[in-house]
């Protein structure tokens, strides 16, 4: 992208969006749809599709809607299975870059209304979203840009307005939509002419339809990419960024990874990570590949990495040919859960009184007495990220009576951060804000002993 063509990039986006505005001496800092997407801190991926019924990961658009044949399709299980785990949200891949769309849309013949499930009355997108509204939690679609079906493809502008059609049924016919999840997939298109995605146009269409939804893509607006699929935020993490350094979604090189990993203290708008990764070694179902899910200990370590370094986990766990959550990947999401129950059990912080003082225009102390002596070895930080994200530098000191230990250090901490160490048994705890980018607010201290 040339520097003319990245301003007015920048200058589209910024006529297409409302974002919050930053005053005089203030920091970025959420918007409350923003802030209620954090909190949720765990989503379910749910990739289903043509995928699942030919074996592979990435279809080539040609597969006949007839095999698409789930025999025991049940959206309810999957809510269910997602919300006993401690899932507030669930995204549904509602088309795939294959092109088949998993409702009866008509802007493409490749659908679930040519296919045999439900005598071709069915409409997956439908089943999902009542589910979700039925177990209480927060529904997404992601719909690939890239379609490796549609004629249209590479002609840019038709494809586009081809686009836009399939959004906006989506945003308009199952409710409201929490999350819009889009990726930079890019290929060629039948005629070898490289698609070029309109996604001011894009973004725009989602604030008008769905103006509580949040929008995730390498570039946000609101939610950003981490930079991998491994589960794995940045440590920093910070929540704000620099928006010309992933102007648009699929931009590549060093300083976008960076961004992407990490935010940037300085960045001009607030945008935080999500981190998503699968359950399994693909993101559709393969039956070869049941005994390498990932195990409840693995996946709490997931959770160490992701919510625990001030991002969002979104766990991908496919269903079945069957149209079902796999009995074992379930178990796991249960074990993970109980695992994570038994380490926040016990807040030896509760109720105890916290002394906050400021030592400096950018430092300051909390001191906790927990009033007895006991084991810790989980510290579990949050600002108050209502008026943005401060903390740049910190560290966890603790005694029993006698000598202070360190405990823990660390750089960011934003939503949540969470630090293990080996127990040590203490009395008393003093956090010390380092360093920070604006006045510290009152950070919030809870101890834990830990779980198995």
């Amino acid at each position: 992208m040339t520097t003319t063509s990245r301003r007015e990039f920048l200058a589209a986006i910024a006529g297409a969006l409302v974002l919050p505005r930053i005053g005089f001496g203030a920091r970025p800092h959420p918007t409350a749809a923003q802030l209620e997407w954090q909190r949720d801190e765990l989503a379910m991926f749910v990739h289903f599709g043509m995928n699942t019924f030919t074996d592979r990961e990435w279809g080539d658009g040609q597969e006949d809607p007839a095999l698409f044949a789930p025999t025991d399709l049940d959206a309810r299980q999957w809510a269910r299975s997602a919300r006993s785990a401690g899932f507030r949200a669930m995204i549904l891949t509602a088309k795939h870059h294959d092109g088949f769309c998993l409702w009866p849309t008509k802007t493409t013949e490749h659908s679930v209304a040519r296919s045999p499930w439900r005598g071709g009355a069915g409409d997956v997108v439908r089943e999902f979203v009542n589910a979700c509204a039925a177990e209480g939690l927060r529904a997404g679609l992601y719909l690939s840009p890239w379609d490796r079906h549609e004629h249209s493809y590479g002609d840019s502008p038709r494809y586009n307005d081809f686009y836009c059609a399939q959004l906006t049924e989506l945003l308009t016919q199952y409710g409201r939509i929490h999350e819009v999840w889009f990726d930079g997939a890019n290929g060629e298109g039948p005629s070898g002419r490289k698609q070029v995605y309109d996604w001011p146009r894009t973004w725009a269409l989602v604030r008008r339809l769905q103006p509580e939804a949040v929008i995730f893509s390498d570039a946000g607006p609101d939610i950003r990419w981490i930079g991998n699929e491994r589960g794995v935020a940045g440590d920093p993490n910070w929540s704000t960024v620099d928006p010309e350094v992933v102007p648009y979604p699929g931009a590549s090189g060093d300083a976008v990874t960076q961004m992407l990993q990490h935010g940037d203290p300085r960045g001009s708008v607030w945008r935080p990570g999500e981190t998503d990764v699968s359950i399994r070694p693909g993101w559709f179902y393969h039956a070869a590949e049941d005994s390498r899910a990932k195990s409840p200990a693995e996946l709490v370590e997931l959770y160490f990495t992701s919510v625990g370094r001030n991002s969002k986990l979104l766990l991908n766990v496919p269903p079945t040919r069957a149209g079902l959550l796999r009995d074992g990947d379930v178990a796991n999401l249960s074990d993970m859960h109980r695992r994570l129950q038994a380490v926040f059990a016990t807040n030896l912080t509760a109720h105890r009184r916290a002394a906050w003082r400021a030592t400096g225009m950018r430092t300051a102390v909390l001191d906790i007495d927990l009033g007895r002596t006991v084991f810790v070895s989980v510290a579990d930080l949050r600002e108050d990220i209502t008026h943005g994200q401060a903390v740049a530098r910190y560290t966890l000191t603790g005694t029993d009576g006698d000598a202070w230990r360190l405990l823990t250090r660390g750089t960011t901490i934003g939503s949540r951060k969470l630090d293990r160490f080996a127990p040590v048994r203490v009395r008393r705890v003093r956090l010390s804000i380092d360093d920070a980018v604006a006045a510290p607010r009152p950070v919030r201290l809870a101890l834990f002993a830990g779980g198995d």
